[in-house]
């Protein structure tokens, strides 16, 4: 029987892919941009191994600080969002495997060709180690599930079940896909996704997450003024009504939602859902925000044996994702 496995779970590395020239960041000011990337990589290295994708080796390496833990790796990429097309990492019958499903842009918004073919080039480079690859037709991006590691996944009915992802997907046909592929149990369905700036059609890692097998965090809109706020309360409710395995409610620990942030007049997904666990720490997004203290005093109870790292990800959300989206865990 194989599981997908819970992100607090031993990693052997973290995949990301560094902005450059051929990526949408030179819209938004490459630099400011990379230098995100580069306090991300950087912060995870401090303690475990780090997988930067870059298209030129010396030139990247040049700009960091400390390149303790970073290996650094030239590839084609077309973008830098590894959460959605790194490998999912699964056990099964004691061993580690990697997954490697489709990705087409979120809906086909974005190239993403030269993406799907990062796994198959590590692997046959042997950065993914003994580790087998599986690759499937199908399209599941790591953002739009999260996992107790226990064989319970929670997901958006909004992105999964898109027409724009595997066609006309029924929600039986979803299930048994999670089912087969990656050994879920239960499925958990979010209908309230909605996030505005969010370009992914509503990925799950920006709404709520896992913190252990029986805790959710969740974003929580306390401004009755703000346009999220009802969908934000229905959230609410629909995770006050799940169940775990044993029947009992999870225990749900809810996460500040920010002032509104903008850029050219255009609403950006600003959300602290979208954290890191890695194998010491606990890295989450900052925005600028009087609410970035108070996410991290629930982050410090939430992790008390991790350290806390605040990383500054404003720039990040100018392209619509944050921290957790560029980053990818892997256990091999």
């Amino acid at each position: 029987m194989r599981r997908l496995k819970a992100e607090w779970e031993r990693q052997n590395t973290i995949l990301m892919a560094l902005p450059n020239e051929n990526t949408d960041w030179i819209d938004v000011g490459l630099e400011q941009s990379a230098s995100v990337f580069r306090k991300i990589a950087q912060a995870i290295g401090y303690s475990q191994m780090v997988y930067m994708l870059v298209n030129d080796e010396k030139e990247a390496k040049k700009h960091f600080c400390s390149t303790n833990n970073i290996i650094f790796i030239k590839a084609d990429f077309n973008d830098t969002w590894t959460r959605d097309y790194g490998p999912l990492s699964i056990e099964e019958a004691g061993r580690n495997k990697l997954l490697d499903f489709r990705f087409n842009g979120w809906g086909g918004k974005f190239e993403a060709s030269l993406d799907n073919s990062v796994n198959k080039q590590l692997k046959s480079r042997g950065f993914y180690g003994r580790a087998e690859l599986e690759s499937y037709d199908i399209e599941i991006e790591g953002g739009a599930i999260d996992t107790d590691g226990q064989g319970t996944i929670l997901t958006t009915k909004s992105c999964l079940l898109n027409p724009n992802r595997n066609g006309a997907l029924s929600q039986a046909e979803a299930e048994e896909i999670l089912s087969s592929k990656l050994g879920a149990k239960r499925v958990l369905w979010v209908e309230n996704s909605f996030l505005e700036g969010d370009d992914t059609d509503g990925h799950i890692d920006m709404l709520a997450r896992f913190v252990n097998s029986d805790t959710i965090a969740y974003l929580k809109c306390e401004d009755s003024s703000d346009k999220h706020y009802k969908s934000l309360q229905e959230l609410e409710k629909e995770l006050k009504s799940f169940k775990q395995a044993d029947g009992k409610p999870y225990n749900l620990v809810p996460l500040p939602f920010t002032e509104p942030k903008y850029k050219d007049g255009e609403r950006m997904p600003a959300s602290y859902a979208n954290f890191l666990i890695t194998n010491s720490a606990l890295l989450f997004p900052t925005y600028q925000s009087s609410k970035d203290k108070e996410a991290q005093e629930i982050f410090k109870k939430l992790f008390p044996e991790r350290e806390i790292i605040p990383v500054p990800c404003l720039k990040l959300i100018e392209q619509g994702g944050s921290l957790h989206c560029s980053t990818m865990q892997i256990s091999f």
